[in-house]
């Protein structure tokens, strides 16, 4: 399987996507954009458009085909944070009992930092539950961002 890249410049950095030829696999920020090629395939083409109508609050839901790579574990995690709506938080601890296991609120954490698919698979939107903003793998600066873009930070 071929993969395509292609570098995408966001208010709060750089991005670079990746898919498979059908789906969106990877969108995660980086600091090397010179050393990736990029692609002009056509979901990566459409991609750029929704991240930037998101960027400018002109987008609310996302309508690409995603395949993560992960393990089993993760992906149904993943599955939960594309059921958390536009504008709306969870704790880590509700993201567990929506996964259907209140006592792995640390795995799915953990899940939550492997994801692949920034944004689109919105873990941004999981806080800590006392209202903290958690941890984010893009770092909390780009998480405050997003939060903010979508009004919901801070909490009032």
């Amino acid at each position: 399987m071929k993969y395509c890249t292609h570098i995408i410049n966001t208010p709060i950095g750089t991005i670079m996507a990746e898919c498979d030829g059908e789906a969106i696999t990877k969108l995660d920020f980086t600091d090397e954009p010179n050393q990736i090629s990029t692609s002009v395939h056509p979901l990566l083409l459409q991609l750029e458009n929704e991240l930037l109508e998101y960027f400018d609050s002109k987008r609310t839901v996302f309508t690409l085909p995603l395949n993560p790579e992960g393990t089993p574990f993760q992906k149904e995690v993943w599955k939960i944070l594309q059921k958390i709506p536009y504008g709306t938080t969870i704790s880590y601890a509700q993201e567990s009992k929506w996964f259907g296991n209140p006592k792995a609120t640390r795995a799915v954490a953990n899940a939550n930092g492997k994801n692949p698919i920034a944004i689109l698979i919105p873990c941004h939107r999981v806080i800590a539950s006392g209202g903290g903003l958690g941890g984010y793998s893009g770092g909390i600066d780009k998480k405050e961002f997003l939060l903010k873009l979508e009004n919901i930070y801070p909490k009032s």
